[in-house]
């Protein structure tokens, strides 16, 4: 069974289709991004019911229906849970453990009287209890701690306001005042230096150097490259992470967001491997940006079985094929206009490498063919990509 298409990829191939120039046809577009027709009317009729102009059940709606479907049988699970336990919960010396249950049912007009009674619990423990609980403030501020070192964990390079930015997007609203001091009583500074006149240096190599300047494969997923790259419009920087396959030239997965994180990474990482096949033992290498070196895009190699390569600090030679792709990409879209909004650059970098890159772009090093006609030539089809 053939692998579903990245979520980010039907988006890309929509945005082309709606907006498609006169005389373009949708089948037109599905060939130049290598699907068939009919997918792509069915990506478009699912993207206008999401949009509201189209009636039917929308992919919120499906998803939430398949959620409640789950919290159903999870709760059918935990009911039977509580009736075995309620024998062992009446008897336990665990009063302390159930009191922040019946003061949270309480707030939902539970009565204690009633809770109480149906947990055998005594009442008057339970009110000297709630004399001398843990405090929201308290709670408040372990709330807080705990985002602002997530983000701290996924980017160590941020500084405290940024830290700040990151856990009220999360959810949780703080002043940079008071981040910072969360910071200061955990020792959670920026890895960049804050001396003025010094070089910041690059974080340590979580991997060894395995390519060494030999961008040769033998076959596909044998070695990608990826990096990124940006570019200014209008409303601001639009970031691009492509992951490359050395045999072929072929960029088998990217990724496109307004901000360069970790994520945008490991989104590049995860969109490659959903449309390829037989990664396991593939040797990705990259340069020693932040990016590659996060907790997250680490897991995500180990996850998908993948051997990770980082090459020198301030050597643009050990990537130098990806950097070559990027300069197309600089000379044949980037520089040729300026751009006033992200999606308008989104859709003529999305167009570029999958149309004129992938299937029209002639190569001399793959013999005069494009990435495309070359991986059908070259492979069995049980190699092919997916």
């Amino acid at each position: 069974m053939p692998k579903p298409y990245p979520e980010e990829f039907r988006q890309d191939v929509v945005r082309v289709a709606r907006n498609r120039g006169p005389g373009v046809t949708v089948e037109q577009v599905a060939a130049d991004f290598g699907v068939h027709a009919m997918t792509l009317w069915k990506w478009m009729r699912r993207a206008d019911i999401d949009d509201g102009t189209t009636p039917g059940t929308t992919s919120q709606e499906s998803a939430e229906l398949r959620e409640a479907r789950r919290r159903i049988k999870l709760l059918e699970q935990e009911n039977e849970v509580l009736r075995r336990a309620a024998a062992y919960l009446s008897q336990a010396h665990l009063p302390k453990r159930i009191y922040p249950l019946v003061k949270e049912l309480a707030g939902d007009g539970v009565p204690v009287t009633v809770t109480c009674r149906v947990l055998k619990l005594a009442r008057q423990p339970y009110y000297r209890w709630l004399e001398r609980p843990v405090t929201d403030a308290e709670f408040e501020q372990a709330a807080r701690a705990n985002a602002l070192f997530d983000a701290h964990l996924e980017d160590p390079e941020f500084g405290y306001r940024f830290l700040a930015d990151e856990a009220r997007s999360a959810g949780s609203g703080m002043a940079d005042r008071t981040a910072w001091r969360i910071c200061r009583d955990n020792r959670w500074w920026s890895v960049f230096s804050k001396k003025r006149g010094r070089t910041k240096k690059a974080g340590p190599p979580v991997h060894d150097d395995l390519v060494r300047r030999h961008f040769t494969a033998d076959g596909p997923n044998r070695l990608w490259l990826t990096d990124i790259t940006e570019h200014a419009t209008d409303e601001g920087k639009l970031y691009l992470c492509a992951v490359k396959d050395v045999f072929s030239k072929r960029i088998v997965g990217y990724s496109i967001d307004a901000r360069m994180k970790s994520r945008l990474a490991v989104s590049a990482l995860n969109n490659a491997v959903a449309r390829r096949e037989n990664v396991a033992g593939c040797v990705l290498h990259s340069d020693r940006g932040s990016q590659f070196r996060s907790r997250k895009f680490v897991q995500a190699l180990d996850r998908h079985r993948i051997t990770g390569s980082i090459g020198r600090v301030g050597a643009p030679g050990d990537n130098a094929a990806m950097e070559s792709f990027f300069s197309l990409l600089q000379k044949n879209v980037l520089d040729r206009r300026a751009w006033a909004t992200r999606e308008e650059l989104r859709i003529a970098i999305v167009t570029w490498i999958e149309r004129t890159y992938h299937r029209r772009r002639r190569q001399a090093s793959l013999g005069r063919l494009t990435p495309i006609e070359f991986e059908t030539v070259m492979t069995t089809p049980a190699l092919q990509a997916a």
